[in-house]
């Protein structure tokens, strides 16, 4: 069973349209959700958990419809916020069993889960602490504990390293990490900072002006654009001309600097076109360095494809 089905997915707000026609299927695992400011994250986001209603279209997480069904998907759903989301005066304890009676389970069963959680997110000593107390770093803890205290299936994190110092975010993505590898459980994670998604995720969808422009598994959409780096001595012009011949061929070059070409093989793998021009032009080829597309070459390849009018 997919993990998360949306099509033709539509959202407005008045005259914005958050949402225009995204579809996806994504199978579990640690799914890295990107996209710039404005692009449909939280929306979409929101109708994945039931707080929001599309305007048309469907969504369904783990097989439950996130319209008619909007109350059984947060029971096996986590989510962790990007923003604070406290009731003053409780303790953290209190408050993660709170959460989890919130999402259905008996008061008892809750605290016993509550205290259970607190101590895996390292927030054990600081449990009977008012939450108002916590660092920046405690209260992003905490947020995943209050995810987690009903054994969801599936966890949303939506920016969960928002704020921290290195030293805070390096625990936070090492928790991530463990949630998904360790434990089995999906992940949705949403943030800005490629690193960290790179640094967590296996799969990746990007959201760029209300649609899906880009999803798939990471190691796929990294290797699926190889190139090599030359370094091409010779004549300015002999050297153009040894890259026009490859671009009749199918190449793609892209002009560096200090000699070096960035060249894109119409066969992966397959160099001696380029050997071949380069004799012909008496261009000296002196180094190849072999390489793979960067995530932030995938996004911004994914992003520059979106046609559509902004969102928001």
């Amino acid at each position: 069973m997919p993990l998360i089905e949306i099509a033709d997915l539509h959202k407005r707000y008045g005259g914005v349209h958050a949402l225009r026609g995204a579809t996806l299927t994504l199978e579990p695992g640690a799914i890295g959700l990107l996209g710039p400011n404005g692009a449909g994250k939280t929306t979409l986001i929101k109708i994945l958990l039931g707080l929001v209603r599309p305007t048309s279209g469907t969504a369904r997480v783990l097989g439950l419809d996130a319209v008619r069904e909007a109350r059984a998907i947060r029971g096996v759903v986590g989510y962790a916020p990007e923003r604070d989301a406290y009731v003053p005066n409780l303790s953290g304890a209190r408050y993660v069993a709170y959460c989890g009676e919130l999402s259905g389970m008996p008061p008892t069963e809750a605290r016993k889960r509550a205290h259970e959680v607190l101590d895996y997110v390292r927030l054990g000593e600081a449990r009977y602490r008012d939450t108002q107390t916590y660092s920046t770093g405690m209260r992003q803890r905490l947020k995943i504990a209050q995810a987690l205290v009903h054994d969801p299936k599936l966890v949303i994190l939506d920016e969960p390293t928002n704020g921290l110092d290195p030293a805070g975010r390096l625990e936070i993505l090492k928790l991530c990490r463990e949630l998904a590898e360790r434990h089995g459980i999906a992940l949705l994670f949403s943030s800005h900072l490629l690193p960290d998604v790179e640094a967590v995720c296996d799969q990746l969808v990007v959201v760029a002006r209300g649609q899906v422009v880009e999803q798939g598994r990471l190691s796929a959409l990294r290797a699926a654009t190889t190139f090599v780096d030359a370094e091409l001595r010779g004549d300015a012009g002999d050297v153009g001309g040894c890259c026009r011949a490859l671009e009749r061929g199918g190449w793609r070059t892209e002009p560096g600097q200090n000699g070096v070409v960035r060249l894109h093989p119409a066969a992966a793998g397959d160099m001696l076109p380029l050997f071949g021009a380069a004799a012909t032009h008496g261009v000296e080829v002196r180094r190849l360095a072999p390489g793979r597309t960067t995530l932030q070459e995938v996004f911004e390849r994914a992003v520059a494809s979106a046609q559509a009018p902004a969102g928001g």
